[in-house]
């Protein structure tokens, strides 16, 4: 249960701004602002924590469906 990936991505204009990588732990930016908002979310542990939650209660509890 370890190699489950939860991934969220942020999108403008077709063109992914940056996503939260759950094997990471943390937000990567792929543009300029991306970037900028990936350090400022990275900061806040409330969000990190959030996310990973949904990791456990999102992709944990679907492992069996398939």
């Amino acid at each position: 249960l370890k190699d489950i990936q939860f991934i969220d991505s942020y999108y403008y204009n077709k063109l992914e701004t940056n996503r939260f990588d759950s094997n990471l732990g943390k937000f990567v930016g792929y543009t300029a602002a991306g970037v900028r908002q990936a350090e400022i979310w990275n900061k806040d542990t409330s969000i990190i924590a959030v996310l990973n939650a949904q990791r456990e209660a999102y992709c944990l509890n679907n492992v069996g469906i398939d």
